[in-house]
């Protein structure tokens, strides 16, 4: 009996992790999307993207070079984006590591529209830290249970 209660907030924890992401994608997704207010009013009612074409392979592998890793980069560096002051590179290092760059969004560390103008320059690399804060979560999570 002691493993089915163990077992249960540990699926609990995995479902919002993975709906806690999926929303993040959704709001990323959403804010590329060339259609405008449609797809983000279907993100919003639904909470179902539709699909995009698929893309080819070979384009999926070419990454855009310069890209600046908000998880990494140095004050100087996230500077140098449009719309980032000293006090947003401040407010951007402070709130590391990011799980994805929408979170810049969903964390409330940029304003929309500041990061509409450099979604396409940065990057969250995952690396360490940000599996650590991913088990903080679920420990912090499981604790609540």
């Amino acid at each position: 009996m002691q493993y089915k209660h163990s077992f249960i907030p540990s699926v609990l924890i995995a479902a919002a992790l993975m709906l806690t992401t999926s929303l993040s994608l959704a709001v990323e997704n959403a804010a590329e999307d060339s259609s405008g207010a449609k797809a983000a009013s279907v993100v919003k009612t639904t909470g179902v993207k539709a699909k995009k074409p698929a893309v080819p392979a070979k384009a999926a592998k070419v990454a855009p070079k310069n890209l600046v890793d908000i998880n990494s980069a140095s004050k100087e560096a996230l500077m140098k984006l449009p719309g980032i002051d000293a006090t947003a590179a401040d407010k951007i290092i402070a709130g590391r590591p990011y799980l994805s760059k929408a979170h810049l969004v969903t964390q409330n560390v940029l304003a929309r529209s500041v990061y509409e103008n450099l979604k396409t320059k940065v990057v969250a690399k995952q690396n360490k830290a940000t599996a650590k804060k991913l088990e903080e979560l679920q420990k912090l999570a499981e604790k609540k249970h």
